[in-house]
């Protein structure tokens, strides 16, 4: 079979799902170094996202990506990013969780924490603290979207109006520093500009492919003192806009990569509750 045709039946094959890099060596009768060397053809014309392993389907922009989509994008960068982000909440204290991925990860870190108090509209967040016990969860409810699975609306905005929180954690599609989060609707930015005002310290967290992408126009801007935490495939260029700005710090958190250059989670390293991972770097 010819590379290109081979490609064309890689995406075909990956369409629908995450496939492995040994799954597709196989179903094409090919060695997996061949595979990488296609997917790394395709990733470089944006027609697959890289993750740890395999690959998936890039999202298309001019839609709104699937949750299952985002999950399967930055995973490692996700987990650094909400083990750091957990690792700032202090016991006892009540926080916010948005909805996404990556927020979702940060709970994944809460889980095993005691005293707190989690107060989220993402069913992400929801599902890691099923089974946390010593964690007290507060849904707000409302209006689901099911491809981002999280409750928005007037009734998610009057349980929210009556809470407050030291910490907030937000989510984003997009980032961009003169103009605030960027989302696929007005009704999820509203939300987030919402959530702002009823914490102490706000948190943005958002891997490096977030920076500086506008894929929609509904925008949330973020007047008030914040923290954008992201990882260090972010670029000096990719920065230096939010170093600019004199009402936030940029906090950039280390993930561990292997040979290929996939990131992956250091499988030697305990995941302690509060362990930060690696020292992140302010700058």
């Amino acid at each position: 079979m010819r590379a290109k045709d081979r490609r064309e039946f890689l995406l075909r094959l990956i369409s629908d799902s995450e496939v492995s890099v040994e799954t597709l060596a196989n179903r094409l009768h090919v060695t997996p170094s061949t595979i990488r060397r296609d997917l790394a053809k395709l990733t470089s014309e944006g027609k697959v996202t890289r993750t740890y392993g395999g690959a998936v389907i890039s999202a298309d922009h001019s839609r709104e990506p699937t949750l299952y989509q985002r999950a399967a994008q930055c995973r490692a960068e996700k987990n650094a990013i909400g083990r750091w982000a957990a690792a700032q909440v202090a016991e006892g204290e009540t926080v916010i969780l948005d909805a996404g991925t990556t927020t979702g990860r940060v709970a994944h870190h809460l889980r095993d924490r005691l005293g707190l108090t989690v107060v989220t509209n993402g069913v992400t967040a929801l599902l890691e603290l099923l089974g946390a016990d010593d964690v007290e969860v507060v849904a707000l409810g409302g209006t689901l979207r099911h491809i981002s699975q999280g409750f928005v609306g007037p009734l998610t905005e009057m349980m929210l109006d009556r809470l407050s929180a030291e910490r907030l954690f937000l989510g984003a599609d997009g980032l961009v520093a003169d103009r605030g989060i960027c989302e696929f609707s007005t009704v999820q930015t509203r939300l987030k500009e919402l959530m702002a005002t009823r914490a102490r310290e706000t948190y943005v967290v958002a891997d490096h492919t977030k920076l500086g992408h506008a894929p929609f126009n509904a925008w949330a801007p973020l007047e008030r003192p914040w923290t954008l935490v992201t990882d260090d495939g972010a670029t000096a260029e990719q920065l230096a806009p939010f170093h600019q700005l004199s009402h936030t710090h940029v906090v950039v958190v280390p993930v561990v990569r292997d040979i290929e250059g996939i990131p992956r989670v250091d499988a030697s390293r305990r995941a302690a509750p509060n362990d930060g991972d690696a020292p992140a770097v302010i700058r």
